[in-house]
């Protein structure tokens, strides 16, 4: 069974994609970026990831965000990709596995235009079925999973499940029993009763812990 540890400050991707959601104010999320040295912006978020002090392995998206003073700038790194079937987040995270990047925490994902955001979340079902990705905001992690897994939680944590695939989904160790899971609500608001708790699942699901 697989298992999902609490995201720390010691954690160490191999790479973490900074999406243009909001910019991270959480200390969990700054300071990840902050200790990691691989950083790939989508275009729009390089204009605050440089205002912050620091400057991104690469810079990936259609261009269409980015300000013209850093498109100069940082040519040498702007990898434009114009395909308008995939969205920036997608862009930059193929753009990780080309380099063999196969360990990454997504940033600044959420926030701003909420269909960005419901969209964002839903791609993580389709990210894991080439690298191991989690989605970091500024109020917690979200997790997809395809199998039976385990997470380090503690007791209290508040947890969501997001059925994506149409699964059969059951828990050990969460406080509520989980009903069918038909629509996107109806497994949200659940708390851990211990220092973990295991997801069941025929099929793909995000699991969300708030810190």
């Amino acid at each position: 069974m697989k298992k999902y540890p609490l995201l720390t400050i010691t954690d160490t991707p191999s790479a973490i994609i900074l999406a243009n959601g909001d910019y991270p104010v959480h200390l969990l999320p700054l300071a990840l970026l902050a200790e990691n040295d691989y950083v790939v912006c989508c275009d729009g978020a390089t204009d605050e990831f440089v205002r912050s002090g620091r400057i991104p392995v690469a810079i990936v998206g259609d261009g269409d965000s980015l300000s013209e003073l850093n498109k100069k700038q940082f040519a040498s790194i702007l990898h434009s990709v114009p395909d308008q079937d995939t969205n920036d987040l997608t862009k930059a995270f193929n753009y990780c596995l080309q380099q063999g990047k196969k360990n990454i925490l997504i940033l600044g994902a959420t926030g701003k235009r909420e269909d960005h955001t419901l969209g964002n979340i839903s791609l993580l079902i389709d990210y894991i079925d080439e690298a191991n990705v989690e989605m970091v905001t500024d109020y917690g992690v979200f997790t997809p999973i395809a199998e039976d897994c385990e997470f380090e939680s503690y007791p209290g944590q508040q947890v969501s499940i997001f059925n994506l695939s149409g699964a059969v989904i059951s828990q050990e160790r969460l406080q509520y029993t989980l009903p069918p899971l038909n629509n996107w609500w109806q497994g949200t608001l659940n708390a851990s009763l211990d220092h973990h708790f295991i997801i069941h699942t025929t099929g793909k699901a995000v699991i969300f812990r708030a810190y």
